[in-house]
Protein backbone atom coordinates (compact mmCIF):
# COMPACT_ATOMS: atom_id res chain seq x y z
CA UNK A 1 0.00 0.00 0.00
CA UNK A 2 1.38 3.40 -1.00
CA UNK A 3 0.09 6.88 -0.26
CA UNK A 4 0.81 9.88 -2.46
CA UNK A 5 0.06 13.30 -1.01
CA UNK A 6 -0.09 16.28 -3.34
CA UNK A 7 -1.60 19.71 -3.78
CA UNK A 8 0.58 21.82 -1.55
CA UNK A 9 2.15 25.07 -2.61
CA UNK A 10 2.92 28.70 -1.82
CA UNK A 11 -0.18 30.83 -1.31
CA UNK A 12 -1.16 34.10 0.31
CA UNK A 13 -3.15 34.47 3.49
CA UNK A 14 -6.85 34.00 2.80
CA UNK A 15 -6.29 31.70 -0.17
CA UNK A 16 -7.43 28.10 -0.49
CA UNK A 17 -5.77 24.83 -1.41
CA UNK A 18 -7.04 21.31 -1.95
CA UNK A 19 -4.73 18.54 -0.86
CA UNK A 20 -5.10 15.06 -2.29
CA UNK A 21 -4.06 11.71 -0.87
CA UNK A 22 -4.19 8.91 -3.42
CA UNK A 23 -3.89 5.41 -2.01
CA UNK A 24 -2.81 2.40 -4.01
CA UNK A 25 -4.88 -0.33 -2.39
CA UNK A 26 -7.41 -2.74 -3.81
CA UNK A 27 -9.59 -2.33 -0.75
CA UNK A 28 -9.37 1.45 -0.42
CA UNK A 29 -12.81 1.62 1.21
CA UNK A 30 -11.56 -0.36 4.19
CA UNK A 31 -8.99 2.26 5.23
CA UNK A 32 -9.58 5.15 7.57
CA UNK A 33 -7.52 8.12 6.42
CA UNK A 34 -6.14 10.90 8.55
CA UNK A 35 -4.48 14.19 7.71
CA UNK A 36 -1.69 15.52 9.91
CA UNK A 37 0.70 18.42 9.70
CA UNK A 38 4.06 19.35 11.14
CA UNK A 39 5.25 22.93 11.33
CA UNK A 40 8.96 23.75 11.74
CA UNK A 41 10.06 23.11 15.32
CA UNK A 42 6.70 21.71 16.35
CA UNK A 43 5.23 18.27 16.95
CA UNK A 44 3.07 16.69 14.29
CA UNK A 45 -0.61 17.26 14.94
CA UNK A 46 -3.76 15.55 13.72
CA UNK A 47 -6.13 17.73 11.72
CA UNK A 48 -8.90 15.61 10.33
CA UNK A 49 -9.81 12.03 9.61
CA UNK A 50 -12.45 10.05 7.81
CA UNK A 51 -13.50 6.58 8.83
CA UNK A 52 -13.56 3.44 6.71
CA UNK A 53 -16.98 2.22 7.80
CA UNK A 54 -19.45 5.02 7.20
CA UNK A 55 -17.26 7.83 5.92
CA UNK A 56 -17.86 9.92 9.01
CA UNK A 57 -15.42 12.74 9.51
CA UNK A 58 -13.76 14.34 12.48
CA UNK A 59 -11.85 17.60 12.88
CA UNK A 60 -9.37 18.88 15.39
CA UNK A 61 -10.05 22.31 16.83
CA UNK A 62 -7.40 23.86 14.60
CA UNK A 63 -9.22 22.57 11.52
CA UNK A 64 -12.84 23.16 12.42
CA UNK A 65 -14.63 25.67 10.26
CA UNK A 66 -11.85 26.08 7.68
CA UNK A 67 -10.84 22.58 6.57
CA UNK A 68 -13.06 19.92 4.98
CA UNK A 69 -12.18 16.27 4.45
CA UNK A 70 -13.84 14.07 1.84
CA UNK A 71 -13.19 10.81 0.06
CA UNK A 72 -13.82 9.63 -3.48
CA UNK A 73 -13.81 5.84 -3.38
CA UNK A 74 -13.93 5.63 -7.17
CA UNK A 75 -10.62 7.49 -7.37
CA UNK A 76 -8.99 5.96 -4.27
CA UNK A 77 -8.44 9.51 -3.06
CA UNK A 78 -9.08 11.49 0.10
CA UNK A 79 -9.11 15.27 -0.11
CA UNK A 80 -8.49 17.99 2.43
CA UNK A 81 -9.87 21.36 1.40
CA UNK A 82 -8.04 24.19 3.13
CA UNK A 83 -9.83 27.54 3.17
CA UNK A 84 -8.98 30.95 4.62
CA UNK A 85 -5.36 29.92 5.04
CA UNK A 86 -3.23 31.72 7.61
CA UNK A 87 0.56 31.99 7.93
CA UNK A 88 0.36 29.69 10.96
CA UNK A 89 -0.97 26.95 8.65
CA UNK A 90 2.50 26.73 7.10
CA UNK A 91 3.63 23.12 7.55
CA UNK A 92 4.26 19.82 5.83
CA UNK A 93 0.93 18.03 5.51
CA UNK A 94 0.81 14.25 5.69
CA UNK A 95 -1.86 11.69 5.05
CA UNK A 96 -1.97 8.28 6.70
CA UNK A 97 -4.11 5.17 6.37
CA UNK A 98 -5.30 2.70 9.01
CA UNK A 99 -6.89 -0.54 7.90
CA UNK A 100 -10.47 -1.18 8.92
CA UNK A 101 -10.57 1.57 11.48
CA UNK A 102 -12.69 4.38 12.73
CA UNK A 103 -11.46 7.93 12.84
CA UNK A 104 -8.61 8.72 15.25
CA UNK A 105 -5.40 10.74 15.62
CA UNK A 106 -3.17 8.11 17.24
CA UNK A 107 -0.16 8.25 14.95
CA UNK A 108 1.44 4.92 15.82
CA UNK A 109 -1.74 3.07 14.92
CA UNK A 110 -1.65 4.25 11.31
CA UNK A 111 -0.24 1.53 9.09
CA UNK A 112 0.88 3.63 6.14
CA UNK A 113 2.06 7.22 5.61
CA UNK A 114 2.48 9.45 2.62
CA UNK A 115 5.60 11.49 1.99
CA UNK A 116 4.05 14.85 2.85
CA UNK A 117 3.29 17.95 0.84
CA UNK A 118 4.52 21.43 1.78
CA UNK A 119 2.02 24.22 2.36
CA UNK A 120 3.47 27.71 2.77
CA UNK A 121 1.21 30.66 3.52
CA UNK A 122 2.63 34.16 3.20
CA UNK A 123 1.19 37.15 5.02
Amino acid sequence: VQLQASGGGLVQAGDSLRLSCTISARDFRTYAVGWFRQAPGKKREGLSCISSSDGSASYADSAKGRFTISRDNAKNTVYLQLNSLKPEDTAVYYCAADYNANCHYIEYLYDYWGQGTQVTVSS
